[in-house]
C-alpha cells in the first residue's frame, strides 16, 4: 500500500478500523478529538459502531460491554480524560478482557495544559485503578510507529486477554507524517470461546468481576499474574541507537526520544561516544536490553517530559540507581536539542 501523509490522530483511527475494530466509545478531549472525529465518519462505513458518551466513566464501561462480547473495540482520550477511565480500565483487567486505549498526553496534574506531556507515565505503567494488575503498555515516536502500535495491541490484547495501553503524547497525535498500512494478523491467537452471546440455546457463559472469598480471589490474581509473567517474557520491545561503540545511553520515549536523537548526532560530531536505548513496551519494560548492555554503558540518561517518572525503572533496570541521571521538561514544555546537548555533555565530562 502507497504511503499516505495523515495527521496522527486520524492515522491510528485508521490503523484501528484495518485492525479489526468496530467499536469506539470516547468521549472529545483536546489534543485527541480528531481521533473520534475520524472514527465518527469512518466506523459506519465498515459496518462499525460509533458512540459519543455522555462521559469518560460511560465509555469505558461500553468498551467493558463491547470487549465482554468479544468484540474488537477501542477508546480514546487524553490525561485528564484517561484518568477518568481507570476504574473502569481495571474493571476490565480484571475480567481479562482484551481492549485498546489511546492517550494522547497532555501536560498535568488536574487539568493542566492542552500541550504535549508524558506525565501519565505512572498512571499507566504502575497502575491507576487499584488492585494487583497490569496493562500492556505501547510508547511510539511517530506517526508510522502510532499506526503499527495500534494495529499490534489489538493482537495482544487478544492474544493474552488483556488491555492494551497506546501512550503517546499531544505531539504525535497533531502531527502530520507519511504512513503507511498493512496489517498482518499476528498467528495463535485464540478464538474467543469465552464471549457472551446472550440467551439461547448454546452454552451460557458468564464473565465475573467480584470474587467474596479471600483464597479464591488470591487464586485469581495468581492466574492473571501467569499471564503477566508471559507478557514479560514474550513481549518486551526496544530500539538500540548507535549503542555499539557507546560509553553512555540515553534513555528516552515518544516525542521526547525524537529530540534526544537529534542531539546525539551533534554530541556524535563533538566526540562523544553516545547512543540511545529507546522503550517501545513501557510495561513490560525491556530489561533484556538493559541486560544486554550490562557492564558496557558508564551512566544512563534518562530524558523525559515528565518531572521523572520513568527514572526509578531505568535505574531498577540498570541495577545502580547512581548511573542513571535526569533531565525533564514538565507542564507542556518539550525539551530543546541545545538543552539536551549541555545535559549530556555536563554528564559525560563537558566539551571534548
Amino acid at each position: 500500500m502507497a504511503k499516505v501523509l495523515m495527521k496522527g490522530n486520524e492515522a491510528v483511527g485508521k490503523a484501528a478500523i484495518e485492525a479489526g475494530c468496530r467499536y469506539f466509545f470516547g468521549y472529545p478531549i483536546t489534543p485527541q478529538s480528531e481521533v473520534p472525529e475520524y472514527l465518527s465518519n469512518e466506523l459506519p462505513k465498515v459496518g462499525g459502531t460509533f458512540v459519543q458518551a455522555e462521559s469518560e466513566v460511560a465509555a469505558i464501561n461500553m468498551v467493558y460491554g463491547a470487549a465482554a462480547a468479544g468484540a474488537r473495540v477501542l477508546t480514546s482520550s487524553s490525561s485528564p480524560g484517561i484518568a477518568l477511565k481507570q476504574e473502569g480500565l481495571g474493571y476490565i483487567a480484571n475480567a481479562s478482557l482484551p481492549a485498546v486505549i489511546i492517550n494522547m498526553m497532555r501536560g498535568g496534574p488536574g487539568l493542566g495544559t492542552i500541550q504535549p506531556g508524558q506525565a501519565d507515565y505512572n498512571m499507566a505503567v504502575k497502575g491507576g485503578s487499584n488492585g494487583d494488575y497490569h496493562t500492556v503498555v505501547l510508547a511510539p515516536a511517530s506517526v508510522q510507529e502510532a499506526v503499527n502500535m495500534v494495529m499490534e495491541a489489538f493482537d495482544i490484547a487478544d492474544m493474552y486477554g488483556t488491555p492494551v495501553v497506546i501512550l503517546a503524547d499531544g505531539l504525535i497525535g497533531q502531527m502530520m507524517e507519511p504512513v503507511e498500512f498493512n496489517y498482518v494478523r499476528r498467528e495463535g491467537i485464540p478464538e474467543k470461546t469465552w464471549a457472551l452471546t446472550g440467551k439461547g440455546d448454546g452454552e451460557r457463559h458468564n464473565i465475573k468481576n467480584l470474587v467474596i472469598d479471600p483464597d479464591d480471589c488470591e487464586a485469581w490474581n495468581h492466574e492473571h499474574f501467569e499471564t503477566y509473567e508471559k507478557i514479560v517474557a514474550n513481549e518486551q520491545d526496544w530500539e538500540e541507537y548507535l549503542l555499539d561503540d557507546a560509553e553512555y545511553a540515553f534513555v528516552s520515549y515518544g516525542t521526547a526520544s525524537r529530540v534526544v536523537r537529534t542531539a546525539i548526532g551533534y554530541l556524535r560530531e563533538a566526540g562523544f561516544k553516545v547512543g540511545m536505548l529507546r522503550p517501545k513496551t513501557l510495561w513490560p519494560f525491556p530489561q533484556k536490553a538493559f541486560d544486554k548492555w550490562d557492564g558496557k554503558l558508564k551512566k544512563y540518561m534518562d530524558v523525559e517530559m515528565s518531572m521523572g517518572q520513568m527514572m526509578p525503572d531505568v535505574a531498577y533496570a540498570c541495577n545502580d540507581k547512581n548511573k542513571v541521571e535526569f533531565y525533564g521538561r514538565t507542564g507542556g514544555n518539550v525539551p530543546s536539542v541545545d538543552e539536551i546537548v549541555e545535559f549530556g555533555k555536563k554528564v559525560m565530562g563537558g566539551d571534548k
